[in-house]
């Protein structure tokens, strides 16, 4: 095996060599930023986000917990005056079956919600089913599979 020897082979060895140092060198300065699973609401107000499900399915995704537990931790350092929670289903299907899907979704929502600390809070349930899934011209609203969770809240009193 022959080494090469040029003048250009070490100048190119020297610059992979320095842009390694300088990268491994800059990790150390860059401050770690922690985001949360969804955006930070204002400190105590009124915030919503939806939890959306696989088609035909009520099981919280990994994914869905992540954000009920990152709202749930928000809403704690409030006062919560309640949650509602509102099941969904798409339009396909079943008018009784979509019904009973939504219903099962919000209940789902509901124990995450409790499992995250707010077993304590009113928590208002409604399930939708697929009422409103279409639109008054028959088109149907995509991606209803879902559950919208508003969080009512005031900043904490302190006496």
């Amino acid at each position: 095996m022959r080494l090469a020897n040029s003048s250009a082979a070490r100048a190119s060895c020297l610059a992979t060599a320095l842009s390694a140092v300088a990268l491994l060198g800059g990790c150390e300065s860059v401050p770690k930023v922690h985001m949360p699973a969804f955006f930070s609401p204002p400190p105590c107000t009124d915030f919503a986000v939806a939890i959306y499900f696989e088609p035909d399915s009520a099981v919280v995704t990994p994914e869905a917990k992540a954000l009920i537990r990152s709202a749930t931790s928000h809403a704690r350092r409030c006062q919560v005056s309640g949650v509602d929670v509102v099941g969904l289903a798409d339009a396909p299907g079943a008018p009784a079956a979509n019904l009973q899907l939504s219903k099962d979704r919000a209940a789902a929502v509901t124990a995450a919600l409790a499992e995250g600390g707010l077993d304590h809070v009113d928590i208002n349930t409604t399930a939708l089913g697929d009422e409103g899934a279409q639109a008054h011209g028959g088109e149907v609203r995509p991606m209803r599979r879902r559950v919208n969770v508003t969080f009512h809240l005031a900043p904490r009193v302190r006496t």
